[in-house]
């Protein structure tokens, strides 16, 4: 780190020249001649810019793989997904990843090769992902992704409740109903309606209809 204290020159004044009293003078919070800054303030530390300036932000690419990945550039062979969102603390109890997120990445306590300060260590986080090139799971009627959305198709597990599989058949399962709408509560659903679904954001109730 940095230190904190300026060097200074001791100076008399007693008639001395005008470039004398110049070179005396230190300005107040400014830089001293040594590079360190001035009044007791240490120098802002400087992040690096671009590819791992944080761990796996916004716009940037990971390697293959939903539980573990690595940072990439985007340009590269290995670049298979990347970040369309990112949000700290937990995926249960943060904000929900857009709706054509493909899987979540999550960023628990860790040392990957890159991240924010330098330090090895990566905050605990989640990563909304999206694959770089099909398929896209996260697409409407996909079969997947961490949220269900209009156009996506499930299939009663009992006791209430669903999964989402692929709309045209070719998941592991076929599927039932297919969600036709989004609505604020069940008395907004059409009367085709044969099931809801929860859904995440403002419209939390899903219309589905039989396929």
């Amino acid at each position: 780190m940095r230190g904190k204290g300026s060097v200074g020159v001791a100076c008399a004044v007693p008639a001395l020249l005008a470039a004398v009293l110049a070179a005396c003078q230190s300005p107040s919070g400014g830089a001293a001649q040594d590079g360190r800054s001035g009044a007791g303030t240490p120098a802002p530390a400087v992040r690096p810019s671009g590819y791992g300036a944080v761990f796996l932000d916004v716009g940037e690419c990971s390697s293959s793989g939903t539980t573990s990945s690595t940072e990439v550039p985007c340009a590269g062979e290995r670049a298979a997904a990347r970040v369309v969102a990112r949000h700290d603390g937990r995926a249960d109890d943060g904000p929900p990843c857009p709706g054509t997120t493909d899987f979540v990445l999550h960023l628990s306590e860790r040392r990957p090769s890159f991240d924010e300060d330098g330090d090895g260590v990566v905050p605990r986080g989640y990563a909304c992902m999206r694959n770089l090139r099909p398929p896209h799971p996260g697409d409407p009627g996909g079969g997947g992704g961490p949220r269900t959305v209009v156009g996506d198709c499930v299939r009663g597990l009992g006791d209430g409740r669903v999964r989402e599989t692929a709309c045209d058949g070719t998941g592991r399962r076929k599927p039932q109903y297919e969600v036709v709408r989004a609505v604020d509560t069940r008395a907004r659903c059409p009367a085709s309606t044969a099931l809801y679904v929860r859904l995440d954001g403002p419209s939390p109730v899903g219309c589905a209809r039989p396929v």
